[in-house]
């Protein structure tokens, strides 16, 4: 019996390279994205992770077909920036919705068969932001605060049932996340310039970064390994902030990140 795995936001990016470092490996790999077609050597099921119906209806279809999955990795998400200020609330739920709670649709809808087969990995995709909030994309770093947080939660309501949670915390990746991110540039003069100053240092790392086929590889070993811990980063540097975050004070880590991305 082959394994399975599921990956959100499979067409693209991070996601499409995760899952086809997993068909490598071996896998049968089911992407799910909001586009009419996928990529090629994957099957591909059409939705939104944001609407719950569309999520279990992808769900039922995969085990109609495969009767069980064994990986699960929740990648699909977006960015926005701009200062807290003058974003729009509405636009942070949208984001919680995707980032956060399209995770959680997954998770509600492939728990029970893994629990039941007493067998299964599910990665989450949080990032740097995470441990290191960076300001004007507070709602992102946000959104991946509570995914770590929801991680190490569901990892022990898990762990008696033989299913692993974990989740990975990518840095700068160069994709199309960083052309894809909704910027509300309302308030720049006001902060006089410090908004459109953040991000395009921010987009500057982005389109500087690691390769997405290096964090794909990194990602779908997470998924194959015996077993996990809660959360891993990817790359030397990136473990380094990480740590660095664990032994400053948040002082001294908040003036830091403010030289870096508030100046």
């Amino acid at each position: 019996m082959s394994k399975v795995a599921v990956v959100t936001g499979g067409t693209s990016g991070i996601g499409k390279q995760t899952a086809l470092a997993l068909k490598a490996a071996g896998y049968t790999v089911y992407e799910l994205s909001r586009r009419p077609e996928g990529v090629e050597g994957l099957n591909h099921i059409p939705a939104d992770i944001t609407k719950e119906d569309m999520v279990n209806d992808a769900i039922s279809r995969v085990m109609e077909r495969e009767g069980h999955i064994d990986v699960l990795v929740n990648n699909a998400g977006f960015g926005i920036s701009g200062a807290i200020e003058f974003t729009p609330t509405s636009e942070a739920k949208r984001l919680f919705d995707a980032n956060f709670f399209g995770m959680v649709n997954m998770n509600r809808a492939v728990i029970p068969g893994m629990r039941a087969r007493k067998s299964g990995r599910i990665v989450n995709l949080s990032s740097v932001a995470a441990p290191i909030p960076i300001p004007f994309q507070a709602y992102y770093s946000a959104t991946k605060a509570a995914v770590n947080a929801y991680t190490m939660a569901l990892a022990n309501e898990l762990r008696p049932f033989g299913v692993t949670v974990c989740a990975v915390q990518p840095g700068d990746i160069k994709t199309g996340f960083t052309a894809a991110r909704e910027k509300v540039i309302e308030g720049d003069d006001v902060y006089e310039g410090r908004i459109s100053r953040s991000v395009g240092r921010m987009e500057h790392d982005e389109q500087t970064g690691m390769d997405p086929a290096v964090a794909g590889r990194f990602i779908a070993n997470v998924a194959q390994k015996r077993k996990v811990k809660p959360l891993y980063t990817i790359g030397f540097s990136y473990s380094l902030f990480t740590f660095l975050v664990r032994i400053l004070p948040s002082r001294t880590l908040n003036w830091l990140v403010g030289l870096l991305y508030a100046k």
